[in-house]
């Protein structure tokens, strides 16, 4: 068996005394893993970074085995270790996919957008909003997508301001009426609609950590969320 495509380092863990089991994310195959002769040595280890774009061959005798990679640099993102904040939403972006992502199953969308935020970190001030807009995606790939279109009460398109933590419906502002306090922050930005201001990402990262947390997680055995999303937020509470 053998494959040859392009992916993302999300995780790497020594295997023996010179070999690394890494895990990867490729647009056609998905979160893979295979292991990767002398990738704990002098050569390949620096090669083998989380958020490493890599070219990539597996090969296996059998297609269940975990199978070998043969790898080649394509990308380095090392860049981002010089920026603490970007750093951050580097290790909250991997982390969430190597726990979330089903293994062996293909998800090109998710890659594409992925790779685009991954491009960002650090060079492009915009970058947390587009932090914030994957998570979006990333609920929306996984099946737990939230409805934005119009106001689960009124059936309205105006004035959407608040998400049901229930449902992931958005509700209006005349449609929450005194439910609004029990009801999610839907700041405009996760309509598409411009810019956020700090508040408004720190609202939108509270609702989509809900249903990360309270609706996604749970399918998977209900294990927490990594920590390195917790620390991310951390950081953009203490930079905003």
């Amino acid at each position: 068996m053998e494959w040859r495509d392009q992916g993302v380092v999300l995780t790497v863990r020594r295997h023996g005394e010179t070999s690394a089991i890494v895990e990867v994310f490729t647009p056609t195959r998905g979160r893979h893993a295979g292991i990767v002769r002398g990738g704990a040595g002098r050569r390949l280890a620096p090669v083998l970074q989380p958020g490493a774009q890599l070219d990539l061959t597996w090969r296996a005798r059998l297609e269940d085995h975990l199978g070998t990679f043969t790898v080649e640099p394509v990308q380095s993102r090392a860049a981002v270790l010089e920026d603490r904040l970007a750093l951050a939403g580097l290790n909250a972006t991997l982390g969430l996919l190597a726990f979330l992502l089903p293994e062996r199953e293909a998800h090109p969308v998710l890659y594409a957008r992925s790779l685009a935020l991954l491009d960002m970190l650090g060079p492009n001030d915009d970058w947390p909003l587009a932090y914030l807009r994957w998570e979006q995606a990333l609920l929306d790939d996984m099946g737990f997508g939230l409805d934005l279109t119009s106001c689960a009460v009124t059936g309205t398109r105006d004035d959407l301001a608040y998400v049901s933590p229930r449902t992931g419906r958005a509700v209006s502002r005349d449609g929450a009426g005194e439910w609004a306090d029990r009801l999610l922050p839907l700041p405009l930005a996760m309509l598409g609609q411009g810019t956020a201001s700090a508040r408004e990402l720190l609202d939108g990262l509270t609702t989509t950590g809900h249903f990360l947390s309270n609706h996604l997680a749970p399918d998977l055995g209900d294990r927490p969320l990594p920590a390195s999303r917790a620390r991310l937020i951390a950081l953009f509470e203490r930079h905003f």
